[in-house]
């Protein structure tokens, strides 16, 4: 399966201050998907880059960096008033879920546990996935699964993940070369976040943003084609 690219203005967990200016020069590539983190622009400039994006067709995201329920109900309120189309990360609460239920916005929480900063993902498998499964049968959208921050085997985790769970997995954080890429695609994961990635010339070290920005465009297409 084809894995969405979601490219996030982000740079070391942080939106990036010119962001709109990036988007602007960026906007024309054939990426469907955008977004960008609750840290690093005022509010009226969140709300200025996500209708920038809106008008030129994109869905867009606000990845949640709130560890705790008080400070993912006040962003994902936030992502209410900006308009973004989904809320990724932040933890799973009830509260949470059920403002996001009766808005607009879909909500896409971390599966499994965080600890630390930067913050890794910890316990068995099992675990994560039983966490999935009951965010899941909440009427959750879909899962953020921070797969290169897990403290165990990365790719028994996506296998096993990608199989257990039904809603669409985005797998955020980390994804800074196109073997990963590849290993998410191979296991059927619905989307992948890249922004650090990108600024730090990963796929393409002699190119711009922009053409790192489509060099993993094209082999996405590319690998989706040869299988």
């Amino acid at each position: 399966m084809k894995p969405e690219l979601l490219v996030m203005l982000v740079k070391n967990d942080r939106t990036v201050e010119n962001a709109i200016e990036i988007f602007n020069k960026a906007k024309h590539l054939p990426v469907s998907h955008w977004g960008f983190k609750d840290v690093g622009l005022k509010k009226d400039q969140m709300i200025e880059l996500v209708k920038e994006m809106k008008d030129a067709g994109k869905t867009t995201y606000l990845e949640i960096m709130s560890s705790d329920e008080e400070g993912g109900l006040q962003s994902a309120q936030l992502a209410i008033d900006c308009g973004f189309d989904v809320a990724i990360g932040t933890v799973y609460s009830d509260s949470i879920n059920s403002l996001l239920r009766n808005s607009s916005t879909k909500y896409y929480p971390f599966t499994g546990k965080l600890e630390g900063h930067p913050a890794t993902l910890v316990g068995s498998v099992d675990e994560i996935i039983n966490h999935g499964k009951m965010m899941q049968s909440k009427g959750v959208d879909g899962l953020t699964l921070p797969t290169y921050r897990f403290v165990g085997n990365h790719k028994e985790l996506i296998d096993a993940i990608a199989k257990e769970i039904e809603i669409p997995i985005i797998s955020a954080g980390s994804i800074n070369s196109l073997e990963r890429v590849d290993e998410l695609s191979q296991a059927g994961i619905w989307g992948v976040t890249i922004g650090s990635g990108f600024f730090n010339k990963n796929f393409l070290p002699e190119g711009t943003f922009n053409e790192n920005i489509e060099a993993v465009v094209e082999w996405i297409s590319n690998s989706n084609k040869s299988k």
